[in-house]
């Protein structure tokens, strides 16, 4: 009865916590590197006196370029997060078969961490004991703090990137699609690209439980340092 009226209550009260982190994660890497970094280059094109066509020609290039890039690398991050956790998973069964009473210890210790006594954590660690799967699964997240990534994350983790790379890139370029005079694109790229900074960092903030409006006007400030360095780079050189 006692379990019934504990599942009821966990079935009455549902948490509302934010689940999608590492999605999250992906799309704010992409996006703020996809916004920054063409946005960028076109300014310093513009700064070299580039026709719009040079630039947007440029600007696809390096997005393309980009969104492969920055995909691989998310693929590659999130690979290897996944081998780190198998490796360590076989070393920590092998634990367990090999000294048992030694990893028996270690639930004790992590256990009395909580401020449990021995009296309260010893059934704990017999019942764990006699479930070398449940076992094995509370010394990797306990102890070694890691969580059983998802299989097709590396796979979810680039396209993620990369889509919202392109997306981002975008943003700064269609002016050039539009106005073939490169200092009026200009303007307008950075009218276009300043917006799209503020609403991305204000959602940004929203979602990472920040202050959304400094991370909007932080996002901003970025991009914004980064296509007059890269504007006044171009002018300096080319004078």
């Amino acid at each position: 009865m006692a379990h019934e009226s504990e599942k009821s209550l966990l079935d009455q009260h549902k948490e509302k916590h934010f689940t999608a982190g590492e999605i999250v994660r992906d799309i704010i890497i992409g996006v703020s590197d996809g916004l920054t970094v063409p946005f960028a280059l076109a300014a310093g094109l513009s700064g070299a006196n580039a026709s719009s066509s040079i630039i947007l020609t440029a600007g696809i290039a390096e997005v393309a370029a980009g969104a492969i890039s920055m995909g691989l690398g998310g693929y590659l991050a999130a690979k290897s997060e996944a081998d780190h956790y198998m490796r360590e998973l076989k070393r920590e069964e092998e634990e367990i078969i090999a000294v048992p009473d030694t990893e028996a210890a270690e639930i004790a210790e992590i256990l009395s961490e909580y401020g449990i006594q021995p009296h309260e954590y010893a059934p704990v660690v017999n019942a764990l004991k006699k479930n070398p799967q449940a076992w094995l699964d509370f010394m990797m997240k306990f102890e070694l703090g890691l969580e059983k990534p998802d299989p097709r994350r590396a796979l979810q983790s680039a396209f993620t990137i990369a889509i919202a790379y392109i997306l981002g890139g975008l943003v700064p370029l269609i002016p050039y699609m539009l106005i073939s005079i490169a200092r009026k694109a200009l303007i307008a790229s950075v009218l276009a690209t300043i917006l799209a900074l503020l609403i991305f960092g204000y959602a940004k903030g929203h979602f990472t439980g920040s202050r959304p409006f400094r991370s909007a006007f932080q996002t901003a400030l970025i991009g914004a340092v980064a296509s007059a360095a890269a504007f006044g780079l171009a002018k300096a050189v080319q004078g």
